[in-house]
């Protein structure tokens, strides 16, 4: 079989596997929590893939500072809490609506090359990043957000399933993901552990038996 095969068939594997929907892990750092008002800081998008056993990890990861938009507000709290300066003067940041243009578009790309119809959030707390890439699509009219605009999966309660813990460092602890607390409330970082602590979750179901589906199983 060669190699082009092999990745058709890697590729089919992952649309089939959560329903046409492409996984992406996002992590936003923020200046509040309300997302129609509060600045976006930092975003990271993590794409994953899937080989020809059937098994998902890491494809690809975008990550990009933010310039706070016009009129946005940031909570001292906030900037306390991640340690994220948004007017330091070496930071290297873009424009939000050029940020969220080229995640989007490296999104749709991968959608694309993995057959796969729509792209779905996952997040540690999901609702909270979902809320504030929504909000960006809508505040920039962003017609081509691929993904599903309220669905998502939440590692907080597939970890509370799997391992007993919801809180994110506790959780890659339980599945034995080293987590540095130092590095923790970076965008970066934080969705680069949630995307490992995922991956172990749906690839640990798999191993035990849960998946392809099958009369033994379900």
């Amino acid at each position: 079989m060669s190699l082009l095969d092999l990745e058709t068939i890697s590729n089919s594997l992952l649309a089939d596997r959560f329903r046409t929907y492409l996984p992406v892990v996002v992590d936003v750092e923020t200046g509040g929590f309300n997302a129609a008002t509060d600045a976006i800081l930092e975003i990271a998008a993590v794409i994953l893939g899937m080989n020809e056993d059937g098994f998902i990890d890491i494809e690809q990861t975008y990550f990009h500072r933010i310039i706070p938009f016009e009129g946005a507000n940031i909570e001292e709290a906030a900037l306390k809490f991640t340690g994220i300066d948004p007017y330091h003067p070496l930071r290297v940041a873009r424009s939000e609506k050029e940020v969220f243009q080229a995640m989007f578009k490296m999104i749709r790309e991968s959608m694309k090359a993995n057959r796969c119809k729509r792209s779905i959030l996952v997040g540690h707390n999901a609702h909270f990043d979902h809320g504030f890439v929504n909000a960006a699509s809508i505040r920039h009219n962003l017609k081509r957000n691929p993904f599903h605009p309220f669905s998502s999966f939440d590692t907080a309660s597939l970890s509370a399933l799997a391992y007993g813990q919801t809180v994110l460092s506790r959780a890659c602890d339980a599945a034995g993901i080293e987590f540095d607390d130092r590095e923790a409330h970076s965008a970066r970082y934080d969705a680069k552990k949630t995307a490992e602590l995922f991956c172990k979750i749906v690839n640990k179901w798999k191993k035990l038996g849960g998946w392809p589906l099958n009369s033994k199983s379900t």
